[in-house]
């Protein structure tokens, strides 16, 4: 398909999108192409002045009394609720706070503590985002427990008597697969054991269905596709079976029962309540309820629909305007396997995508050969899918191929 009759389909496709208002949400002004959702999401136009309303009033004149009077204090459970429909949650199972990897810690040692104690092992994924392997084997020592790095394809087959928990990814941080939770969830239940789930490159992508398939526990990053800001609080889910029997190895005085009792000994809340630790960081937890309001009416379902348009019509962009044997797809084509970016191996990588961002169109770039790009459908259109395609094309023509032999 010639050029002028890709970008008259992807006008035709963004005059057709129900999401394409949504844009006009975020402050993306000017003629970037902005592909790193997947990493950091967009400004909500609107989070600014909110932002603004906390420090000089909430925190300047209120002071104090913001904890109560500005809804501080709960800001955890509320902004947990808001979350949890896009995660496929009931009420009073998230709670939103602390960083990826400290809900992690919390989830996979808890779930360790559920675990009868003559089963010794934690399976992690093998190709896991760095910070989850490394907490895995942290959470396995101090449990007493052997990690054992499986692929999540050959995760059936690993499982048995002695598997505790498994710790899992949704979608492949380098090359987008989506990992098939309803089946491996399953599996790890047929085992006997607790599946524990990290949904940061799936949560406000695609549907997850966390109850709707009994997960046990997950945890995600809010500043990706969530547009949370950067370094916005996670979450954690506690499926509400195993709330009166999660220990969480962290028992802070926000997790008590009576947190202002101030007693020496620790009783855990109720709820997913016992799921916190310390103060709330308040500044960056509200701008990421303000940004959740972009979210409003919005069906995940549609979300899921328009990303596997846009992730389609890019690999139908790049099939047609790059030269055969540039690029290969490291995303897989099946659409039950595919999470919202497209990952290409490109060996002239560093390169290719420093001149890309020169040149408007932001992904990013996974060493040594990996071009990362995120499709957050909110705010991405198809003539911005087309664009990115046709740039790539343009810089691959210009940096030489490498020599073979």
């Amino acid at each position: 398909m010639s050029e002028t009759t890709l970008a008259d389909k992807a006008a035709a496709l963004d005059a057709a999108d129900e999401l394409a208002k949504r844009r006009e949400l975020f402050a993306l002004e000017g003629s970037v192409v902005y592909l790193d959702g997947n990493s950091l999401g967009a400004l909500p136009r609107h989070v600014p002045d909110r932002l603004a309303d906390v420090v000089t009033r909430e925190w300047g004149e209120l002071r104090i009394r913001s904890w109560e009077e500005s809804g501080w204090w709960t800001a955890p459970e509320r902004i947990g609720e808001r979350i949890a429909p896009l995660v496929g949650a009931a009420s009073g199972q998230v709670v939103v706070g602390d960083s990826t990897s400290v809900n992690v810690f919390k989830a996979v040692v808890a779930a360790v503590r559920m675990a009868p104690d003559d089963r010794e092992e934690i399976l992690v994924d093998a190709t896991t985002f760095p910070t989850d392997g490394y907490i895995a084997q942290s959470a396995a020592r101090l449990t007493g427990r052997r990690l054992v790095p499986v692929d999540p394809a050959e995760l059936p087959a690993a499982l048995g008597p002695r598997t505790a928990v498994v710790l899992l990814n949704h979608v492949d941080y380098r090359t987008g697969r989506l990992h098939d939770l309803p089946a491996l969830t399953a599996a790890v239940h047929e085992a006997g054991a607790l599946a524990v789930w990290d949904l940061c490159h799936s949560a406000g992508a695609l549907p997850v269905g966390l109850d709707e398939h009994g997960v046990d526990l997950a945890v995600g990053c809010t500043y990706k596709y969530l547009n949370g800001g950067p370094g916005s609080p996670a979450y954690l889910y506690v499926a509400e079976r195993h709330q009166d029997r999660f220990d969480s190895p962290l028992p802070g005085w926000n997790s008590h029962a009576d947190p202002f009792a101030m007693a020496a000994g620790f009783a855990a809340a109720d709820g997913a309540v016992r799921g916190r630790v310390g103060t709330p960081d308040i500044l960056s937890m509200l701008a990421l309820e303000a940004a959740l309001d972009v979210w409003d009416g919005v069906p995940v379902e549609a979300v899921r629909a328009k990303s596997l348009a846009l992730t389609d019509f890019f690999l139908e962009c790049v099939e047609a305007y790059v030269p055969q044997g540039r690029v290969t797809s490291l995303t897989p084509v099946a659409h039950a396997e595919r999470g919202s970016q497209v990952a290409l191996s490109c060996p002239e990588a560093p390169a290719v995508m420093e001149e890309l961002i020169a040149r408007g169109v932001v992904g990013d770039l996974r060493r040594p050969d990996v071009l990362r790009f995120g499709f957050t459908p909110l705010y991405v259109g198809f003539a911005d899918t087309e664009r990115a395609a046709r740039t790539l094309a343009d810089v691959l023509a210009e940096v030489p191929a490498p020599q073979i032999g």
